[in-house]
């Protein structure tokens, strides 16, 4: 289901407008993108979790050459399934 698809789904069992779906569903991911790059972690529970994650530097190995490289730090986004979301992808 893209994006598209599912502000129609929405919309549909809501009956609210597919623009007003629309409005809300970009200010979800707005939301959700300026907190975690703030470095907080935003849940909804049961459902799903976002939070930044921090990689430290590390020494790696090129495939191709065996050669040793240096992985820089990075940042990275962490998202987890939330209770109601892992009963209802396993049937319980």
């Amino acid at each position: 289901m893209n994006k598209s698809e599912l502000v129609s789904a929405i919309s549909e069992r809501t009956g609210e407008t597919r623009s007003a779906v629309e409005a809300v569903i970009n200010s979800l991911e707005t939301v959700v993108t300026e907190q975690v790059v703030l470095g907080e972690k935003v849940s909804i529970t049961g459902f799903v979790s976002f939070e930044q994650t921090e990689r430290g530097a590390r020494t790696g190995r090129n495939p191709r050459t065996g050669e040793n490289i240096e992985i820089a730090a990075a940042k990275g986004c962490k998202v987890s399934a939330g209770a109601r979301l892992k009963a209802a992808v396993k049937g319980i």
